[in-house]
C-alpha cells in the first residue's frame, strides 16, 4: 500500500512516500476505510517539527481529517457499513489524535475503530467533509460550546485565513455576529471580506489591537479568538471590551508568551480554553454543509505524492482555508 510517512522529527526531507506499507485489516470493531481525502492541519507540522514534552512515536503517517468509503469490517461490526460514504472521528481512546498520536490519513487505506465512523450525507463531498474535523470541529466547539458567540457581539479573529479561522467567521456570521478578521496580505483580506467579514486588519502593517480599538469605538471588543500565542497575547488582552472573552485553542506562535494580568483583572476578562471537538459537533458540521450554511475554504488539492508540498505550503502559511490530499 502506499503511505505517506515522517521518518523523524525534522523538515519536510523527514517526509516520504512509501509504496510498500503493510495493507490494513480490520480487527474486532474495526472497519477500513479507502481513503478518498485527507486534510493537513497545523497539527501535522507541529508533529514534523516535534513539540516539547510531546514526543510522537515515528514513522509517522500525518492527517487527522480522513473521509472515504468503507473498504471492510471486523467481527462484531455491521456490515451495512461496507460501501458506504463516511468522515471519520479523529479523536482516538483513550485520548489524542490520529496523525498524531495514531497513523493518519495520508494513505490508501486506514483501519480505524467503528465507533469512530460518521455516515457523510450524499450532497457534502469527500473533500469538504476532510475539511471539517480537526479545523471547522475545533472552530464550532470554541465559538459555540465554549465561547458563547452571541448575535451582535463583536468577534475579533486572528488567523482568520487558516482553515480555523475561516471556519469561525463563517460561524460567527451565522450567529449574526460582526466580526473582524486578521490577516496578512491585501488578497487574503479581499477573501475574507467576500466570505463575510465586516471589517479586516492587515496585522502586518497595524497593530490589530489599535485597529480594533478604533473600529469598537473605542469600547474594546466582545470575543476575541486567538490561537496563536507568542507575542500577540497581551494585545489580544488590550483589545478586549470589559467582561469580554478570549478564546484559546492553540497556540502556532508560540505557548509560553509575556502576558499582562492587570487587563484581566481590570476588565474582569475571562479567558476561555477549547480543547478539540465532540462528534456530535461533526454531526451538526456536516448538516450544516449539507444546507449550505457552512462552506469549506479548500485552497488547494493535491495527489498523495506531493505530500510534501502540501506540508509546505501549510508551514509557510501560504494558504487560504484548507489544503486536502487525495490518496
Amino acid at each position: 500500500m502506499r503511505a505517506v510517512a515522517i521518518d523523524a522529527h525534522g523538515g519536510l526531507d523527514q517526509v516520504r512516500l512509501r509504496t510498500d506499507w503493510p495493507e490494513p485489516k480490520a480487527g474486532p470493531g474495526q472497519a477500513v476505510v479507502e481513503v478518498k481525502a485527507c486534510g493537513l492541519n497545523y497539527l501535522d507540522i507541529f508533529v514534523l517539527q516535534g513539540m516539547p514534552g510531546l514526543p510522537v512515536t515515528m514513522p509517522r503517517i500525518p492527517g487527522g481529517d480522513i473521509s472515504g468509503v468503507v473498504h471492510s469490517v471486523g467481527a462484531g461490526v455491521a456490515r451495512e457499513w461496507v460501501g458506504r460514504r463516511v468522515l471519520i472521528d479523529p479523536h482516538i481512546k483513550p485520548g489524542g489524535a490520529l496523525g498524531e498520536h495514531a497513523n493518519g490519513g495520508l494513505c490508501e487505506r486506514i483501519a480505524i475503530e467503528a465507533e469512530n465512523l460518521i455516515h457523510m450525507p450524499d450532497a457534502v463531498t469527500f473533500e469538504q467533509a476532510a475539511s471539517l474535523p480537526i479545523a471547522y470541529g475545533t472552530a464550532y466547539r470554541m465559538m459555540i460550546t465554549r465561547g458563547q458567540l452571541k448575535a451582535g457581539e463583536l468577534v475579533l479573529i486572528l488567523g482568520a485565513s487558516g482553515g480555523v479561522g475561516t471556519g469561525c467567521v463563517q460561524i460567527a456570521k451565522n450567529l449574526k455576529a460582526r466580526v473582524i478578521a486578521c490577516a496578512s496580505s491585501a488578497d487574503k483580506l479581499r477573501r475574507l471580506k467576500e466570505l463575510g467579514a465586516d471589517h479586516v486588519i492587515d496585522y502586518t502593517k497595524d497593530d490589530f489591537s489599535k485597529k480594533a480599538w478604533e473600529i469598537s469605538g473605542k469600547q474594546g471588543v466582545d470575543v476575541l479568538v486567538n490561537y496563536t500565542g507568542g507575542d500577540t497575547w497581551v494585545p489580544s488582552l488590550r483589545a478586549l471590551a470589559k467582561h469580554g472573552r478570549l478564546l484559546t485553542c492553540g497556540a502556532t506562535a508560540g505557548f509560553d508568551p509575556k502576558t499582562d494580568i492587570r487587563y484581566i483583572w481590570r476588565r474582569e476578562v475571562s479567558i476561555i480554553g477549547a480543547n478539540g471537538w465532540t462528534r456530535e459537533d461533526l454531526e451538526a458540521l456536516l448538516l450544516e454543509v449539507e444546507r449550505g450554511t457552512i462552506k469549506p475554504i479548500i485552497d488547494h488539492v493535491l495527489p498523495l505524492a506531493d505530500s510534501a508540498d502540501a506540508m509546505r505550503i501549510l508551514q509557510d502559511r501560504k494558504v487560504f482555508g484548507k489544503v486536502i490530499v487525495t490518496p
